[in-house]
């Protein structure tokens, strides 16, 4: 860890102390314990934010509440679509006339959508109630920003354009006890035409391997069995470190941590896995039998008209190598309907791959027109009606084709990390397979967190019913 990091994290915890001290006298006015609520929109990243933002909280002395009834509410948000922003909006509606019954409350914003000068703007100016306003690159400032806030009153606004710096050692509240996130760079470069990602989340930059694999040691010691390696593209990781790792030798030192059992890792660009990289997944008994590996499109053109820099025929070419390499691998992916320009043929050439390829599962979007991307201002906009009836299509193809899938695994005895009760239904328990499918299973609570042989007896399309093995 550099000087700097480490200095900077030595500052926070100063600030968490003082921000400590502050809270409780405001629940000794009170006279109960302040409550906070973290609301999270948007991807795994903003999920693990979240995480450490709970994990601050609860070090300065607050509690976890339910929205209506906390002191502190704080939302951690997403931009990637327009309607996610329109959800932050309405939330706010709603908070506002909370605050009027509660002046006390401390309403913030933060992440992805907080990074669009328009937005912070927009807070400023119509809704002068919010009192903490921070982007993606400096969350770990909140117990700063609160300080600031409970000492002036006023509305705290602390957005960067972007940073180099990374601080990760932070305290955390993990939503499972044997399960995480575990962040190893932040950023992209790939400027995809139709992504704000690049201008909220700013440049890619890696964590130095060492402290990744000190915080998935942290982890396994605290009883963490599966880690997810998170970034927005983590096939590029370690590109920009003093000394280049690649991506591939990260997780080649990450499986070696003893008592992590299982390693997931969250988002792969097509154009930049590796051939070290698949054989080192096909050597390993931790590495998850699971890819997700974004398509957006079938067609070469619209994929060049997006920037992704692969064709559709490099793309066939990288799964039919995954496939030979690791025959168990389930693909699941990301497409984008209705991009500008995107003809009849286009789309077809889309459905083309998805039957191909066969997903176990997959995302499926309509464009969404984000403001400040190249793709928005291309002027062959397809009509909504045309967009939506071609996506109504690619659902009930990637669905029946999924539901085909999970059918090879019917009658199979697998390993299943249980993760929780089922909520529907007593005395199950719910889990999941190292290839990402779901599994219920009648089993007891105490079973939570650890990793059992469960054979699936009955698959229903997008999940299993199984039973423990003997």
């Amino acid at each position: 860890m550099e000087t700097t990091t480490i200095e900077e994290t030595k500052r926070q915890y100063a600030y968490m102390d003082e921000a400590r001290q502050l809270v409780a006298g405001e629940a000794a006015r009170l006279g109960r314990p302040l409550t906070y609520h973290v609301t999270t929109f948007g991807c795994q990243m903003n999920a693990r934010d979240s995480e450490k933002l709970s994990g601050i909280l609860e070090m300065i002395g607050y509690l976890p509440g339910e929205e209506e009834e906390a002191d502190l509410v704080l939302m951690n948000t997403c931009t990637v679509r327009e309607n996610a922003n329109q959800r932050v909006y309405g939330r706010l509606g709603k908070l506002s006339s909370l605050k009027k019954r509660r002046p006390h409350m401390v309403i913030g914003i933060c992440g992805c959508m907080m990074q669009e000068e328009d937005e912070v703007e927009r807070i400023r100016t119509s809704y002068r109630f919010v009192d903490l306003v921070f982007g993606t690159h400096n969350i770990f400032r909140l117990a700063q920003l609160l300080t600031e806030h409970f000492q002036n009153r006023g509305m705290v606004v602390d957005v960067w354009e972007g940073t180099n710096e990374i601080v990760e050692d932070l305290p955390a509240v993990r939503k499972y006890p044997f399960k995480s996130g575990v962040n190893i760079m932040f950023g992209c470069n790939n400027f995809c035409s139709y992504c704000i990602v690049p201008y909220v989340r700013g440049r890619e930059r890696s964590r130095e391997p060492e402290d990744i694999i000190r915080e998935v040691r942290k982890l396994a010691a605290d009883g963490v069995v599966e880690v997810m390696l998170l970034g927005q593209n983590v096939n590029s990781y370690g590109k920009t470190l003093k000394q280049p790792v690649s991506f591939a030798k990260l997780l080649q030192e990450v499986q070696q941590v003893e008592g992590i059992q299982r390693i997931r890792f969250m988002t792969s660009h097509p154009k930049d896995l590796s051939k070290e990289l698949i054989k080192v997944m096909a050597e390993s008994d931790k590495i998850c039998r699971h890819l997700h590996l974004p398509l957006q499109s079938g067609s070469t053109a619209i994929l060049q008209a997006m920037n992704r820099r692969y064709s559709k025929e490099d793309y066939l070419r990288l799964v039919k190598c995954i496939r030979e390499a690791i025959p168990d691998i389930s693909l699941t992916t990301d497409i984008i309907v209705g991009f500008p320009g995107e003809t009849d043929e286009d789309f077809e050439e889309t459905l083309d791959v998805v039957r191909q390829v066969r997903f176990d599962s997959a995302f499926t979007f309509l464009y969404s027109k984000r403001s400040k991307t190249p793709a928005a201002s291309l002027a062959s906009q397809v009509p909504q009606k045309t967009a939506h009836q071609r996506f109504d299509r690619l659902l009930k193809e990637v669905q029946a084709i999924a539901s085909e899938e999970a059918k090879r695994y019917e009658g199979c005895t697998m390993d299943v990390l249980a993760e929780e009760v089922n909520r529907q239904q007593q005395g199950m328990l719910t889990g999941r397979l190292s290839n990402n499918f779901t599994v219920h299973f009648p089993a007891d609570p105490s079973m939570i967190g650890k990793i059992l042989p469960v054979r699936l007896d009955q698959c229903c399309g997008f999940y299993y019913l199984g039973t423990p093995a003997e």
